[in-house]
């Protein structure tokens, strides 16, 4: 469980990291003058070509659910508006959140202005979705081809397989673009560097951590914990203490000077249940209080057939699941959405580490389960995913087009370009590319030019008045029904376009 060396002097076991770090970050990962070359002889094709089929498979699923208008959330539809913005040169504001609202002030994701360039060349939400597959797959090459290099063999292939079908990557793929998607590959290399003992790699490959997402800075303290007990001392107790800083700072400078509230939103996640205040104290012996966050424990280190354990890799799960079992969100526990996808690669670069551990082990039943566990961990993920999202692909209505489908294309060609527009989630992602959008009832004040809607979306009371129910919205102006098409309603405003709209300068 979770062996570290306890001193520089320890004699080194047979397929363990040693604690101290004495020779170039070149050095053989077991120490052997032939590692390197063995390293080297390891090939790159293969994983590439597997690399691409799931990156395929990716974006084959995403594009489907999108051709579909399934996304499950929001969130496609408000990382288009900030990488569109990050596009034209301006401020990441993303109206979906509220007229004017910079995204920076909500998390702290600058890295997904990466994506510009991309988006200059393909200006649609496709382009997000096709970005967070190859960021997916690039993370399964690079963790197959680290454990060949550990493990020899077909090993390599093996997990390769076995992580690219995983639960976390899949239902990730299913929740649409996200902007953990950079540090899926980012901690893979992490891992690599770690495991192959090259030190100032791992550092540098931690340092962009901090861009991807504001909790990410006490994952990047932990890379450094772990430099420090590897024996780096000078460059661990460095990393640690920049990892801590750009944490707290982050929370607590950069997010509230972006926030119109002046503060750090998601404090509410720990501290509140509902309207109900929540000590902290509830919150840390509230942990373990539900069957869902055993259920995500059990399967997180069961897909690895138990062998992350053996590895002090895992150390770099703590963070992020530190958080999510402290919050009072019950997205957060479970294994559905994004929220486990950069918890795969640290775990199943950790079995490979465990394996190797225990293959000398001098429990016998230890060193026979070692041989046992990439294969375990195949079959794991394969029986998994006939209940996982990729199994979709395999259903001949998935590449159908049904009657909604065509209503809603319908309905998006009855919203001129350029328009604002106020609808909800199904049309969202479809219409950010050319238009203004907010989120349905989020936007007052604004008197957009269209009112979009759903009447199938799931609200509260259905909507039996859609012209009245847009000019609720909108007492300042009026609307007439423009296009109605299945369960899709198209309202355009008739009066004038207000002098001064919230969120919008230089009007």
């Amino acid at each position: 469980m979770l062996e570290l060396n306890k001193s520089g002097t320890d004699r080194q076991e047979a397929g363990r990291l040693p604690a101290q770090g004495t020779g170039p970050d070149t050095r053989p990962a077991d120490g052997s003058p032939g590692a390197d070359a063995a390293a080297e002889r390891v090939p790159l094709r293969p994983y590439l070509i597997t690399g691409a089929v799931l990156c395929g498979l990716y974006f084959l699923y995403s594009y489907l659910q999108y051709s579909r208008f399934g996304s499950p959330s929001w969130d496609l539809g408000i990382f288009e508006q900030e990488v569109r913005a990050y596009a034209g040169l301006r401020a990441p504001v993303v109206d979906i959140k509220g007229p004017g609202y910079l995204i920076l002030g909500d998390h702290f994701s600058p890295i997904v202005a990466l994506l510009a360039p991309l988006y200059w060349l393909w200006p649609s939400a496709e382009a997000l979705l096709f970005a967070q597959a190859a960021l997916f797959a690039l993370g399964a090459v690079i963790v197959g081809r680290t454990t060949q290099q550990l493990l020899g063999g077909r090993s390599g292939l093996c997990v390769t397989v076995a992580y690219g079908l995983s639960w976390g990557i899949q239902e990730a793929v299913k929740s649409d673009f996200h902007e953990i998607a950079f540090a899926v590959p980012l901690l893979a290399l992490v891992c690599r560097a770690l495991l192959l003992r090259r030190w100032t790699a791992a550092l540098l490959w931690s340092l962009p951590l901090v861009l991807v997402k504001e909790d990410l800075g006490a994952t990047v303290a932990v890379v450094g914990f772990l430099l420090f007990v590897y024996g780096r001392r000078l460059q661990g107790a460095l990393l640690a203490a920049f990892g801590v800083a750009a944490f707290v700072v982050t929370l607590m400078v950069l997010i509230p000077a972006a926030s119109s509230a002046g503060t750090y939103d998601y404090w509410q996640k720990i501290d509140k249940n509902g309207e109900q205040d929540v000590s902290m104290l509830d919150s840390v012996l509230g942990v373990l209080n539900s069957a869902d966050k055993i259920e995500m424990l059990v399967f997180l280190v069961g897909i690895t057939a138990f062998m992350a354990l053996r590895s002090p890799l895992t150390l770099l799960i703590v963070p992020t699941l530190g958080w999510r079992l402290l919050s009072q969100d019950s997205n957060h526990w479970g294994m559905v959405w994004h929220y486990s996808a950069i918890l795969m690669p640290v775990l199943f670069l950790a079995m490979a580490d465990g394996v190797r551990r225990s293959r000398e082990s001098h429990r016998p039943w230890l060193a026979s389960y070692a041989k046992a566990a990439v294969p375990v961990s195949v079959a794991i993920a394969v029986a998994m995913t006939q209940h996982l999202p990729l199994r979709d692909l395999l259903r001949p209505d998935s590449y159908s087009t049904d009657a909604r489908t065509e209503a809603a294309r319908e309905a998006l060609k009855a919203i001129p370009a350029g328009a604002r527009v106020e609808t909800d989630i199904t049309l969202m992602a479809h219409l950010t590319s050319d238009r203004t959008v907010y989120w349905i009832g989020g936007a007052p004040g604004t008197a957009p030019d269209i009112v979009a809607i759903n009447l199938d979306f799931g609200w509260s009371r259905p909507i039996e008045d859609p012209v009245a129910y847009a000019q609720q919205l909108h007492p300042e102006a009026r609307y007439r029904l423009k296009h109605r098409g299945g369960s899709f309603v198209v309202m355009e405003r008739t009066t004038p376009e207000p002098a001064e709209i919230p969120g919008v300068r230089g009007h």
